[in-house]
């Protein structure tokens, strides 16, 4: 499955989290660092939530953006 991620800047370093996996969060020095390190949470978080018998959300998220006119 393929999950939108959203990577900020966060004051030294970069936040990561899923939308539609509440609670999954990461951060990293880098974008990338950050960007691995919620692959490794995803991966967690999901396998907690099959041995926990709890259902796996499907990804719904998308992005795009806006120009301000």
């Amino acid at each position: 499955m393929k999950y939108l991620v959203v990577i900020e800047k966060a004051g030294g370093n970069y936040s990561a989290y899923l939308p539609d996996i509440p609670g999954c969060v990461a951060t990293g020095k880098t974008k990338e660092e950050a960007r691995q390190k919620i692959v490794e949470a995803l991966v967690l978080h999901l396998e907690g939530l099959v041995e926990d018998g709890l259902p796996v959300p499907e990804p719904s998220s998308e992005a795009d953006y806006v120009v301000a006119q």
